[in-house]
């Protein structure tokens, strides 16, 4: 790997003594990591999943996992770079919290916060660029959390109809990826000597954005994949400066250096971050710092009443009609053997069923990815489950369950039906199993399983 010449003067210089086994640890190979699911039924019993643990991740493992294999497809895994599994833990994410990722493709972070949040609360998971955002939604429908909401837009936006509303919010700011280099070499060649300070800049708009939406007493969490002290410490030092903020210490773990005072105006408080370095971390290049707002608490945030009169008001959802409610009903009924969500949270967006709870605020009017989880459509004069809603359910929820085999299993992802022996059962609507992992509907007809897997999701084996 060649190094921008201005790059190696410039860490040189600020390294020191350290700056030959920092470029060393560039040019080594990148360490494979992936997290394990506990929103899945059984899933500590990934047999790979039981050695080489991370030990500052509970559910995370250093190895690789195929993106063309059973566990993966059903979001028993996530892979994701071991440094960058730190962000999410550092964030200290409890159930019940209101939560916005606000750079969040491919969705690294978004899974792991709403796994944390156990189906409780809410996440606000947010990417401006539109075919990133489709990636981000494909990540999240894939771990079967219901409580997320996928938005496409710009912090400006998002800020002029969100304010003083989240407990926490995480900013992985877009950078000049210097900590990538050797993940992805490429980066190499956006660098130039004055990228770092066009990039803090951008990060301070972002986030004189981010503090409007931040509730008094919440919590920021800032990371970049960058060394660059102009977009690190620099950057923290702009924002105590600013806003009422103080640094939180974040914990260190082997390997793991404290952020530099001396890249700060010798700053000691800044100590309090982490830097995660390719030469002293197993896992490429990262900063995070975690702050905590000073302002006094307030609890309505974003849901007063005249914001929830405003949201009947200008709601972009519709109520079911009495066919689709019938539709749904029976639907539920047929496949399984409680009522999966209340009906006070069921909405239509179009001719989509979603779920939409009532307790969370008006965000309606902004660019949507997936506004809520969605439950499936409508298709003239009958329902059809979305793919998702198969990976957010256990098998004890399930009235209509069909056991298949690996081999069927990889026909069905391929996009063929699959045909019975037993003849016996009912026609109607099947969730599909294998290896204890549900995984997509069927319509069975006539012995014969109906390929309902997403077309552009479907793969070879």
């Amino acid at each position: 790997m060649k190094f921008p010449v201005d790059f190696k003067e410039k860490y040189t210089n600020l390294l020191g003594d350290d700056a030959p086994a920092f470029f060393e640890g560039l040019q080594t190979e990148p360490v494979k990591a992936f997290r394990v699911n506990p929103l899945k039924e059984n899933y500590e019993n990934i047999d790979y999943a039981l050695n080489r643990p991370i030990p500052y991740v509970p559910t995370g493992f250093y190895g690789s996992v195929s993106g063309k294999s059973l566990e993966h497809q059903t979001g028993y895994v996530y892979s994701q770079e071991p440094s960058a599994m730190y962000v999410a833990e550092v964030g200290d994410v409890q159930p019940g919290e209101v939560i916005l990722d606000l750079c969040a493709a491919p969705g690294g972070k978004s899974t792991q916060i709403a796994i944390k949040l156990a189906g409780q609360g809410l996440l606000v998971s947010n990417e401006i660029n539109r075919k990133r955002a489709g990636i981000l939604a494909e990540n999240i429908e894939r771990i079967g959390a219901t409580n997320v909401v996928i938005l496409n837009e710009s912090p400006q936006a998002m800020a002029q109809k969100i304010t003083n509303y989240f407990d926490k919010i995480f900013v992985d700011a877009p950078c000049s990826g210097e900590g990538m280099f050797r993940k992805d070499p490429d980066a190499i060649k956006y660098w130039h000597k004055d990228y770092p300070a066009e990039c803090a800049a951008r990060q301070r708009e972002i986030l004189i954005e981010t503090m409007k939406m931040l509730k008094p007493g919440g919590q920021l969490i800032y990371s970049t994949c960058t060394f660059a002290p102009e977009e690190d410490e620099q950057i923290i030092g702009w924002l105590m400066k600013n806003y009422e903020l103080e640094l939180i210490p974040v914990k260190k773990y082997a390997g793991m250096d404290s952020g530099f005072p001396r890249f700060a105006g010798d700053n000691m408080e800044m100590a309090k971050a982490v830097r995660l370095f390719p030469h002293h971390f197993k896992g490429e290049g990262h900063f995070i710092a975690k702050l905590q707002d000073k302002r006094e608490p307030i609890s309505n945030g974003n849901d007063s009443k005249k914001n929830r009169k405003k949201k009947k008001e200008t709601s972009v959802f519709r109520n079911l009609s009495k066919e689709e409610e019938r539709l749904w009903k029976d639907f539920e009924k047929e496949v399984f053997n409680q009522q999966l969500f209340n009906a006070d949270n069921l909405r239509c967006w179009g001719d989509q069923l979603f779920y939409y709870s009532s307790k969370w605020s008006n965000i309606e009017k902004l660019k949507f990815v997936k506004p809520g989880f969605q439950v499936g459509v409508f298709k003239k004069k009958r329902f059809e489950p979305a793919y998702g809603l198969a990976l957010a359910i256990k098998s004890s929820d399930v009235l209509r369950i069909i056991d298949v085999t690996k081999t069927e299993w990889a026909e069905y992802v391929s996009g063929n039906i699959i045909s019975l022996v037993d003849t016996q059962l009912k026609k109607g609507w099947y969730v599909l199993r294998c290896d204890g992992k549900l995984f997509a509907f069927a319509k069975l007809v006539n012995g014969t399983l109906k390929n309902f897997f997403p077309k552009g999701l479907r793969f070879s084996v």
